[in-house]
This record gives structure tokens, sequence and C-alpha cells, in this order.
């Protein structure tokens, strides 16, 4: 007998482990009244079809895989109406030593699937996914896009010409009927100097001589041919914004989304990414500290003999992650709102970035309650962390002077 071998409770009769790859399938069943096989498939939708009537005769229940790529995701596509399946984070299933071939893979995953030893990833509904890839293929765009007002600007300092030194933005009105009147020819500074909006700071002297440069017959063709294609790609986010409003109201999340906007920062298109990113029912996360565990946003829990060592965040859904950051950030700069007085209260303590990932916590646990309860967003308004601190340092004092027998009837004001 193998001392070494680990045998574990059977909880689910009949299941499949299935290593998924880009050309094969890999799949080992196992359970109740069937002998352990393992059998591989091709990837195409013919050879899927196949695997699903191979498990469906013999009534196979449930199947695991891995969360490998989007390889995955054409066999859940067409398993998911028939078979309970998990999806499987790798990490959680390859730390075991000697396990190097995929069908000791599968096999390994059909024995930790029947012994009910998995935990499977959250896959929002089928609308949801589509939503997804609208809000990401959005955010793509808009990177690209950025992309290219990078480039223009790097065509203008080739020219020698300082726009960016004296603008805000390279993608504001006045810096772009700048350029878009030199694409045209003209070259005469004090021209230019009349598209200054009359708020910029920079005075027109130093705007005469940022705009100073040579232009190019080949710079102005470049900056013709960036500027075409964000006039291409914002078109394409246009069309994106049409279908991701159609999408909300076909499926019946714009009262979500609207509801989401409620809260500072996220505004009209924040709805819709977070909406994407983890659906609008809740009963999927046993609370708000699962929620914020799986988006990234919870502190790491790492402690050793009574010592406390790193705590930076978890590992989660970047996509999330990063956006809760940007509207942690548009948060701050909101007047009279609890989440800036969050952010000034951190920033002294634990630096910018920290107090950031900090205030997008508090959106994302926000964001649970208005999704779970269907209601807008309380504002507790600045003044809410100050008089919270003052009831505090009351209570303690109050506890002093107990302490000490001294016992006081306490007035509060009513302001």
């Amino acid at each position: 007998m193998n001392k070494n071998k680990v045998e574990f409770d059977q909880v689910i009769e009949r299941g499949c482990g299935l290593d998924v790859h880009k050309k094969v399938l890999v799949a080992t069943i196992r359970g109740t009244g069937i002998i352990e096989t393992t059998r591989t498939f091709g990837a195409f939708t013919e050879n899927i079809e196949e695997l699903k009537e191979w498990l469906m005769e013999h009534k196979v229940t449930h199947i695991a895989m891995e969360s490998t790529g989007v390889y995955w995701k054409p066999v859940y596509n067409l398993f998911e109406e028939d078979f309970a399946i998990i999806l499987v984070n790798a990490r959680h299933i390859k730390n075991v030593p000697g396990r190097k071939t995929d069908k000791k893979d599968s096999k390994w995953i059909a024995k930790l699937l029947l012994s009910g030893l998995l935990k499977g990833s959250f896959i929002p509904k089928k609308e949801i996914r589509e939503l997804r890839d609208l809000t990401r293929y959005k955010r793509k765009v808009i990177e690209q896009i950025t992309s290219e007002k990078n480039r223009m600007e790097k065509i203008l300092e080739d020219a020698n010409i300082k726009l960016s030194s004296v603008v805000s933005s390279m993608g504001g009105a006045s810096a772009t009927k700048i350029i878009n009147a030199m694409i045209r020819g003209e070259d005469n500074t004090e021209e230019l100097v009349k598209y200054k909006h009359k708020l910029m700071k920079v005075s027109d002297k130093d705007l005469n001589s940022a705009l100073k440069g040579k232009l190019t017959p080949h710079h102005i063709f470049m900056l013709n041919t960036i500027k075409e294609s964000i006039e291409e790609k914002q078109k394409i986010i246009d069309t994106l914004d049409a279908q991701i409003e159609a999408h909300l109201k076909a499926n019946e999340l714009e009262l979500d989304a609207k509801l989401l906007q409620s809260i500072p920062g996220v505004g009209k298109d924040g709805a819709a990414y977070i909406l994407a990113e983890i659906g609008n029912e809740m009963e999927q996360f046993p609370n708000e500290k699962h929620l914020a565990s799986w988006a990234g946003m919870s502190p790491g829990n790492n402690e050793s003999a009574g010592k406390k060592k790193s705590g930076r965040i978890t590992h989660g859904n970047k996509y999330l992650r990063t956006m809760l950051v940007q509207f942690a950030w548009a948060a701050t700069r909101t007047k009279n709102t609890y989440l800036r007085s969050k952010y000034e209260s951190l920033i002294g303590r634990i630096g910018k970035k920290r107090a950031l990932i900090a205030v997008g916590h508090k959106i994302l646990i926000a964001t649970y309650f208005i999704l779970k309860d269907k209601v807008e967003y309380k504002e507790l308004g600045a003044q809410f962390l100050i008089k919270r601190k003052k009831d505090k340092q009351a209570q303690y004092y109050l506890k002093k002077l107990k302490d000490l027998g001294i016992e006081l009837e306490v007035k509060k004001d009513v302001a």
C-alpha cells in the first residue's frame, strides 16, 4: 500500500476534470458506477460537441476546468446549460509536485472535483459577460486614442513646437483648434494664438513663443494621419456607447446603473464598467468583504509567529481595480463629500497611492450595498469623520474621568 497516497471523501457522484488548451481538450471522467477514463478531444466545435455527448452518455453532472487564457470560454458557452461547471484558478490546483502532463492534470482536477475541494471562480450571467466585452473593448479604444495623442505630441516636439508645455491638456478645445489650423497650413503664430480660450492661464506672448517651430510637410502629413486615426476611433467609441446603453436597457440594468451614478466619482461610464465586472446580483458574494477580496481591493493577510508582514492588496480583478482607483481619484476632487474627507484624512499617514486604494475600497463597499438593497448612495458629508473623531475623543475622556471617580452630565449641542 502506498503510504503517500491521499484519499478524499466523495461528495459529487459523477464528474469530469477538463484540461483545456488551444488545440486539445483532455477530459477525465470519474465517479460512482463508471470506470475512470481519460480521453483527448480536439478544440473545434464539433469536437466539443462530441465531448458533450460522451459526458452525457456517462451521466456526468459536474465539470471542473482551469481558467486558462480565453480557451475555456467556448467550452463554457456550449456546456453551461447542461452541466454544473466550476471554473478554477490555475494557481489553486497547480501547486502539486509531479503532475506535469495533461492527463495527470485532468485526473487530478477530476479527483479534487468529486471530493468537493475546488472553489469555483465567479462567472457572471451571459448578458453581463456581453456587457463586459463592450466595456473592456471601449477602454482599449480609449487607450489607443491616448497613445495617438501622445504620438501627436511627439511630432510637435520634433518640430520644436512646445504646445504641451503651455496647455493643460493636448486633448482640450484650444489645443485641438490650434493643431487643426496647423494641419490646414496655418503657420502664422499670431493667427494661431487667436484660438486660445479666454480662460487659459498662459499669456499670448508665451503661447506665441511656444508655437514657433519648424513644421515641415512631413510633420503636417503625420499630424493629419494621426488626427484621422483619432476621429475613426472616436466613431467606434460612439458606436460602443450606443450599444452599451441599448444593452443596459434591454437587460433591465438601467436602474442599477442610475443608482451607481449617485456615488461621487463614478458617473455614467463608470456605472456601466462596474456592472460589467460584477453584475447586478450580489448573492454570489456572501458579504461585502468577499467582493472586496475578489476585486483585489482588500489588504493582504500575512502573519507569522505573531508578526504582521506585508499588507499589500490581494490578487483580483485587475480591470475593476484599475477603474476603482480612477473613480477614487475623481471622488477626491468633489466638494463637501465623505470620500474626499476620507482621502484627506489618510493621505498624510499612508501616502497618495494607498489613500486612493482605500477610497476605491469604500466605493466598492458602497456599490455592494447599493446593488444588494437597490438604494441610492447616502452622502455622509465632509464633516462626518470630524464629528465621529470628536465623539470618540469625548467618550475617551469621559471614561478617564469616570475611572478617577468623577461623574459628569453631558449636554450635546444641537446644531
